[in-house]
This record gives structure tokens, C-alpha cells and sequence, in this order.
């Protein structure tokens, strides 16, 4: 028997205990203190069947008192109203580690137990969340540009054919490097732990800012033409190293904080030597995002720093082994290469390609010394990241 308790009294007369009833009774049971007690009375045939069933899957103590008179007791947890569950850590403060259990919840949610099934690799938030995150992703967020009216498509194009094929061999290079540069963090995005919603939010826009590229490379290379570049076999085999990376840290390294890093020096090369206004645009816009791929990567890798005291071995050890799965390959394709000498040059002279060529060298170094300020911030010394950022894939990316 219950022990005795002051009752509160609701009346259903004729409502469905199934069709609101148990809303009222609801309501009523968050008012008392845990071991209060409702009288509820009601005409519906079977009711006390029903409301025996509901109290059984909420944890309320029930006594039949009378012909449609149910006395029900509020349990302990009701106030969440579930009983036998867990908090998916607090709202506003991710758990160092979350656990499997908690399935797709939201962060602070109460989480009835029995849910089972899921497995997210990155669980462990020490290793990939930061407070900044939040930061990070309202100012991508805001930065989203549409490809159709953030373009000024109506800008004449008028490059000799020699410079717009140099134009179109390298938005070819583009596109095949940003697909890979969307395919990691996409693939990413599904391993992380929705409890840090804020990765999988960043992965998921860097991965839409890289399906943005695509497109407006794309179109830019078949503005005059419909036939685009060529793509080189080791060009390809350095991407796909960027694909054969299963650890999310390694992987960031590797595409972001030097493949991109890389990358955002080309565009930035390209804002100064591209022929024309249209394809200037393009690539400042696309640097605008880019920038921020490596400011993720790097708050993430720092973070990751913070907890792992022999990350940075590990960074050193993949950087030598990507290097020496390109060993035999020819890094970056000619024909790339003479179209940034091309572009750079601006017209065919002897003179002209003797400027552009060196312009390129200085894209290199310029590259090259970027990779080594990145490797320091995360930790390595001079001498060490010098060493590392001259292993870098001469493709770039």
C-alpha cells in the first residue's frame, strides 16, 4: 500500500485517458512534491487499464480505489518526465567525453535508457571541441556567399586563348583538389558525436564552402570553352593519401593546416596575376573561405595538443609517411605548372616568362614558409618545421 498522502483531485468524465486525459494527469503530478498523490475519476470503459499501462512506463505508483477512481503517487524523477534516465552532460558545458548512449540527443537532454546502436568515433571532446568553436561557426555562417548573385558574372572576359587555356588548366586543378578538400570533412562530419554539435556544424559548412568552389571554378573554366584541363596521375595520387587518412587529427593536418594552408597562398597568387576581374573575384571569395578552413584546423589541432603530449610525433610521423607514399610520383603536373608561369607572366616574351617563372618559385617559398610558421604554432621548433614543411607534396594540397 501507498503511504498516506494529502490527494489532489482532477475529473476526466468522458476524455480519453489516451486522447489528453494523460496530459491533465500530467500536469497535475508536476505540481505536487515527489510522494504526493492524484485522485483522478473518470467514465471512459477500461480506464483504469489505461492509466495502470501509463503509470508503469513513467514509474508512478498507482492504487484502483473505486469504479473509475485511480489514486496515483509522483514519483521521484517526474519532474523530467521520464524516469530511469541520464543527462547528456550540460548544455552549455560539452562532457570532456561522451558517451555512446546517448545517441542523437541533444546536449543537456535527459536520455531514457535502453537507447543503443550508435558508435561515433569522435567522442572524445578534449580532443576535438573548444569554447571557440561557437565563435568559429556563427562567423562562417555569416560568411556564406551564393555563387549566383556573390559573382559578378557580367564582367567581360576578353584573355587571349593562350591565357584562357592557363585559366582553365588551373581551374581544373582547382576543382579536383577543393573535391577532396569536401569529401574529408563530409566524411568526418558522420563521425562526430553529435553531442559536439559545433564540429560536425563547422565540418558540415566547410564542406558546403568546398561544394561552392567547385561549382564557381567550374563554371569559370567553361566560360569560354567546354573542355577543361588535364589531370595528372600523381596529382591524383597525392589527393587520394588525403582520402586514406582515418584519423580525424592526422586528416587535418594534412588537407587544412598544410594542404589548404598551401592552397590559400594560390589564391592569393591568383587575386594578383588571374588576366581578368571575373576569375580575381572567384578566387578572393573562395580564399575568404579557405582562410577559415585553416583557422579551424588549427584551434582544433591546438586543442588536441593540449591533452595528447605525443601528438606531435605523430603529426611529424604522418607528414613522413604521406611523403614517402609520393615518392615516386611527379608532384605537381606540368602543364599546371607552366600555366601559372603563363599567368604570372601575362604574355609570352622571353622576359615575360623569365618574370613569371620566378614569380612562381616565390609562390613556393611563399608556400613553404607559411607551412613552417603553422608547424611552430602547434609546437615544433624552427629547425624541425623547416624539416617537416619541406616534406610537403609539391602538388600543394
Amino acid at each position: 500500500m501507498m503511504s498516506p498522502v494529502a490527494d489532489t483531485k482532477i475529473l476526466l468524465s468522458d476524455i480519453p485517458f489516451a486522447e489528453g486525459g494523460f496530459i491533465i494527469l500530467e500536469r497535475a503530478l508536476r505540481q505536487l512534491q515527489p510522494g504526493g498523490f492524484v485522485t483522478v475519476q473518470s467514465t471512459e470503459d477500461n480506464f483504469a487499464i489505461h492509466l495502470g499501462a501509463w503509470c508503469r512506463q513513467k514509474g508512478c505508483g498507482f492504487e484502483v480505489t473505486g469504479v473509475g477512481t485511480v489514486r496515483v503517487e509522483r514519483p521521484l524523477h517526474f519532474a523530467a518526465g521520464i524516469t530511469g534516465a541520464e543527462r547528456a552532460g550540460m548544455a552549455d558545458e560539452p562532457a570532456s567525453q561522451a558517451a555512446q548512449s546517448w545517441g542523437l540527443a541533444a546536449r543537456g537532454a535527459a536520455v531514457e535508457q535502453g537507447i543503443d546502436g550508435f558508435h561515433f568515433p569522435l567522442n572524445q571532446g578534449n580532443h576535438i571541441y573548444t569554447k571557440r568553436l561557437s565563435a568559429l561557426y556563427r562567423r562562417a555562417a555569416a560568411a556564406q556567399w551564393n555563387p549566383e548573385t556573390g559573382i559578378d558574372w557580367q564582367h567581360r572576359v576578353e584573355n587571349t586563348p593562350e591565357i584562357e587555356a592557363a585559366v582553365v588548366q588551373v581551374m581544373t586543378y582547382l576543382i579536383e583538389n577543393e573535391t577532396v578538400a569536401l569529401i574529408v570533412p563530409a566524411r568526418f562530419a558522420a563521425q562526430v558525436h553529435p553531442h559536439y554539435y559545433e564540429v560536425m556544424q563547422l565540418l558540415a559548412i566547410q564542406a558546403a564552402d568546398e561544394a561552392r568552389h567547385i561549382e564557381v571554378f567550374t563554371r569559370r573554366a567553361r566560360l569560354k570553352t567546354a573542355v577543361l584541363g588535364f589531370s595528372s596521375a600523381g596529382g591524383q595520387a597525392s589527393l587520394k593519401t588525403l582520402l586514406s587518412e582515418t584519423d580525424f587529427s592526422l586528416a587535418t593536418l594534412l588537407l587544412s593546416v598544410l594542404g589548404e594552408g598551401s592552397f590559400l597562398s594560390l589564391l592569393h597568387f591568383l587575386q594578383i596575376y588571374a588576366p581578368d576581374a571575373l576569375t580575381r573575384q572567384i578566387c578572393a571569395l573562395a580564399a575568404r573561405d579557405e582562410a577559415r578552413h585553416v583557422i579551424f584546423a588549427m584551434t582544433h589541432l591546438r586543442a588536441a595538443s593540449e591533452h595528447d603530449a605525443q601528438i606531435a610525433e605523430k603529426f611529424a610521423a604522418a607528414i613522413q609517411k604521406r611523403h614517402a607514399e609520393l615518392t615516386q610520383t611527379a608532384g605537381l603536373n606540368e602543364e599546371v605548372f607552366q600555366a601559372l608561369v603563363l599567368l604570372a607572366a601575362g604574355a609570352t616574351t622571353n622576359s615575360a616568362i623569365a618574370a613569371g617563372y620566378q614569380a612562381v618559385k616565390r609562390l613556393e617559398r611563399h608556400m613553404y614558409l607559411g607551412r613552417v610558421r603553422r608547424l611552430q604554432q602547434l609546437g615544433f621548433d624552427a629547425a624541425r618545421a623547416r624539416s617537416l614543411s619541406a616534406l610537403h607534396t609539391r602538388n600543394f594540397m
